[in-house]
């Protein structure tokens, strides 16, 4: 079985040059509260796209993380690269603000069988190269805390997309699917993260779980799961 390698330092200032894995980072802004390092994941990100509404808070909360700032200079700053989404939710002078910056607009209004963020998920998919496919990390901020369904919409993502890499963010929280496909291997960035996490078993039982470097482990004790990680942010 194959080890697969997982850390935060997507919430540090800068990666470190001995980061392991090595990966490419995209950002997904949903319509819920920005966190408060949504800057630090905007700088981490090559591509950057706001889920519907998510371009609301975007435009209205971004330039409130920089009171010193002027408003319109930091919108401009954080422009989003695409805006996805059944556009139900974005206010029409947003979407005109940011379609005049060059930001691309799909309007998926047409498809009401998937969430905005698994549309902008699919869009990352077919958008990254194949070759950058396996070190694809997807960041996805205000995934947590609101409606229940859209919370539990977000983590059905997760096994959607259950080979990829998707961390849901929110302000105290952090969420990943740790696959039983795999062995694996989580290195905590103290500064930014812990102590507390949780380990959620969710799916089909197959065999037994053990755990090393936590406080309580588990020891063959239980069924094997795929399990939902969830990591407290102290930011």
């Amino acid at each position: 079985m194959d080890l697969m390698h997982h850390s935060s330092t997507f919430l540090l200032p800068t990666i470190p040059l001995h980061h392991r894995p090595s990966l490419t980072y995209a950002l997904v802004v949903l319509n819920q509260t920005l966190p408060r390092f949504a800057p630090l994941l905007w700088k981490h990100a090559q591509l950057r796209l706001c889920a519907d509404g998510g371009a609301n808070r975007v435009f209205d909360e971004m330039p409130l993380l920089f009171p010193e700032e002027d408003a319109s200079d930091v919108r401009r700053r954080y422009k989003p690269d695409v805006i996805n989404g059944d556009m139900d939710s974005i206010r029409k002078e947003v979407l005109d603000f940011y379609r005049s910056l060059g930001t691309k607009i799909i309007d998926k209004s047409h498809d009401q069988d998937t969430t905005d963020l698994h549309k902008c998920i699919t869009y990352i998919w077919d958008f990254a190269p194949d070759a950058n496919k396996s070190s694809l990390c997807i960041l996805v901020a205000g995934a947590l805390g609101g409606r229940y369904d859209h919370e539990m919409g977000n983590l059905n993502v997760l096994y959607c997309f259950s080979s990829l890499r998707i961390v849901l963010l929110s302000d105290d929280s952090l969420i990943y699917l740790l696959p039983r496909t795999h062995h694996h291997e989580i290195h905590i960035q103290t500064s930014v993260e812990g102590p507390h996490c949780g380990l959620i078993p969710i799916g089909v039982p197959s065999r037994s779980s053990t755990t090393t470097g936590l406080q309580w482990n588990l020891n063959d004790s239980i069924p094997d799961y795929s399990f939902l990680l969830s990591l407290a942010a102290k930011l």
